[in-house]
């Protein structure tokens, strides 16, 4: 069936849709994409502001480069990140990282859409191409999705697990439950870890691996950028449960963080069967490298 469209100049989208060879779509079928593209327009407009807010929560004291990101859900809530910079550049976690763990650490990967205050690098490309589960479409330089029709933002989705007092042995508990949400198809090794900020908010994280070993991000960590990400506040105490290793304690990537967001933490360990033990972050790096000297090159 032939499409007549009056107006055919090349400002009319409809037209366009009709030169791109999709005159033999039923007109309603027209309009209905058409309407589908505005209205993903309003999204993206929406989801860049809120990925513009992500980025000003950014910890960039070396090199000032703010960067957010959020991610979309399939009923319209929306997970957020941002840039976590550290004295040693390499443990950085970008916003795209931080926001996709903390989904799994709240248990959620039904992603519809990943939209950056700063255009996806070539590294974020082939982070994202490494899930085969989904089928990522490039729709800007700074918004992916895996369709073409979009829900509504409706609200951001908090990571915060209920307050449970001060019992050190029921941190542990609530770190081994979330341990269950651990993506580890490279080790079968699932970490759960729960930092509890100044103001009594509970963060939950998990470690969440990746085919690419050098983009693998453990619990720790992600409990305490999602603390930054959502404007959470400075950690006092991190509960960290690893049943297949009773007493492990944080790896080196791990302490080095703690030192920079969380120096004055009490960690505290699983030990099983066993009473947690409780150890200062000054214990578990002694003598940490802070980029003290870094942060104040350029006076700040």
């Amino acid at each position: 069936m032939q499409v007549h469209v009056k107006n055919q100049t090349n400002e009319n989208p409809i037209c366009s849709l009709r030169l791109l060879g999709m005159c033999d779509i039923q007109p309603l079928m027209i309009m209905h994409v058409y309407c589908s593209m505005r209205k993903n327009d309003a999204t993206y407009s929406i989801l860049a502001d809120l990925a513009a807010q992500s980025a000003g929560r950014s910890y960039v004291p070396y090199s000032d480069k703010e960067e957010g990101c959020v991610i979309l859900l399939e009923d319209g809530s929306v997970v957020h990140g941002c840039r976590v910079e550290n004295a040693s550049f390499q443990l950085t976690i970008s916003a795209l990282i931080n926001a996709w763990t903390t989904l799994h650490a709240v248990g959620r990967v039904d992603v519809v859409a990943i939209v950056q205050s700063q255009p996806f690098t070539a590294g974020e490309k082939a982070w994202l191409s490494e899930m085969p589960e989904f089928d990522w479409q490039h729709r800007t330089a700074t918004v992916i999705t895996t369709g073409d029709a979009l829900p509504e933002p409706t609200e951001t989705l908090s990571p915060l697990m209920e307050d449970w007092g001060v019992s050190p042995s029921e941190g542990i508990e609530r770190a081994r439950f979330v341990s269950d949400l651990a993506h580890t198809p490279q080790s079968d090794f699932p970490v759960g870890s729960v930092v509890r900020t100044g103001d009594n908010k509970h963060v939950p994280g998990v470690n969440v691996e990746h085919s690419d070993w050098s983009q693998i991000l453990c619990a720790e960590r992600n409990a305490l950028s999602s603390s930054v990400a959502y404007g959470y506040g400075t950690a006092t105490e991190i509960f960290v449960s690893c049943l297949k290793d009773p007493g492990g304690t944080p790896c080196g990537a791990c302490r080095q963080v703690m030192a920079e967001l969380a120096p004055q933490a009490t960690v505290w360990i699983d030990m099983s069967a066993e009473s947690p033990i409780s150890m200062s972050v000054a214990e578990l790096l002694p003598g940490a490298f802070t980029g003290a000297g870094l942060r104040s090159a350029d006076g700040s």
